[in-house]
């Protein structure tokens, strides 16, 4: 009796400490809100809160990428203290236990930011949270198009380019033809250019495809690229291509087609007319140019004149 006893007091005593494990009021973090992509020279708001429960507050510290810059402790005057490190500029005037604001970020101000908080004796309780932060420096030109031809024929081969502006990080960049996203095996990919001592990226993406009838949409044949990072940046460029307008072979012409003065039996009867005259009017010439060598030869000979055969008339065939 006794021993089951002691078993049921040690099962209480179990249940109990891991009931108030769960429960536990302790220090703890509700939320950290760091921002994952920013502009460069623009102020940037970090935020650290927490729920002490019951605890008193000993120090609220900051880190980037393993370093400390930032250090809050409630009991010192002034409570805020900063650490020199290169990319971090606090305003000191406007941050707190909870938040801090950082001035003109560079690409420097990119990396990885923990927050961690303390509690005083006698938990000395810590805990800390992290995030990634990328400062973007935006592209300093609009992506362009090149290689293009103002007019394309069924057939022809489109070979264009699209290079984003510089920046950090590279832009992406995606082929649209009449507004659908261009398929991978018709794109051509090249290496991407670094430039300057910030190391500025600039992306360039190729189209080139055959050019089929379900590429023209009313005559008209639409390239667009757009350029984006992140959700801090979205620029595109399009350009519309017409369709050369092919001229269409003549028709041939059927025998029982009509004149548009006549009818076949009109032209053939004014063909067989026009005929009919040319042949009496030569008749008519060769028979004077006759005559006239007669009446020339009666007038130098002397012999009697020549007479002429009685089926000889003047203006007959």
């Amino acid at each position: 009796m006794e021993f089951m006893l002691r078993n049921i007091i040690i099962s209480l005593l179990i249940f109990v400490f891991g009931l108030a494990k769960d429960i536990c009021f302790c220090l703890r973090l509700t939320e950290v809100r760091i921002p994952n992509h920013v502009t460069k020279n623009s102020t940037v708001q970090l935020e650290c809160h927490f729920d002490l429960n019951g605890e008193a507050l000993y120090s609220v510290k900051w880190y980037k990428d393993g370093n400390e810059f930032y250090r809050y402790v409630p009991r010192d005057n002034p409570p805020a203290q900063l650490f020199l490190l290169t990319g971090v500029s606090v305003d000191l005037l406007n941050s707190t236990a909870n938040q801090i604001v950082l001035n003109n970020v560079t690409l420097a101000s990119s990396g990885r930011y923990r927050c961690e908080v303390s509690a005083e004796a006698p938990s000395f309780q810590t805990v800390s949270s992290h995030g990634d932060m990328v400062v973007v420096a935006l592209p300093d030109t609009d992506p362009k198009i090149t290689g293009g031809r103002p007019r394309y024929q069924i057939g022809d081969v489109v070979r264009v380019n699209c290079t984003s502006g510089r920046s950090k990080p590279a832009a992406k960049l995606t082929w649209f033809i009449n507004g659908e996203v261009a398929e991978p095996s018709i794109l051509r990919r090249y290496d991407t250019v670094i430039t300057g001592r910030e190391g500025l990226e600039t992306t360039v993406l190729g189209l080139e495809f055959r050019v089929r009838l379900r590429h023209f949409k009313r005559g008209d044949m639409k390239l667009k690229c757009v350029a984006t990072i992140a959700h801090v940046y979205w620029k595109s460029n399009e350009e519309s291509v017409e369709g050369d307008k092919q001229p269409k072979p003549p028709a041939l012409e059927s025998k029982e087609t009509l004149h548009p003065n006549g009818s076949r039996a009109d032209r053939q009867e004014s063909n067989s007319s026009s005929s009919s005259h040319r042949r009496r009017f030569m008749a008519r010439v060769v028979t004077n140019v006759l005559l006239s060598v007669l009446v020339l030869l009666n007038s130098l000979s002397s012999v009697s004149p020549v007479v002429l055969p009685r089926s000889f008339s003047i203006g007959r065939r």
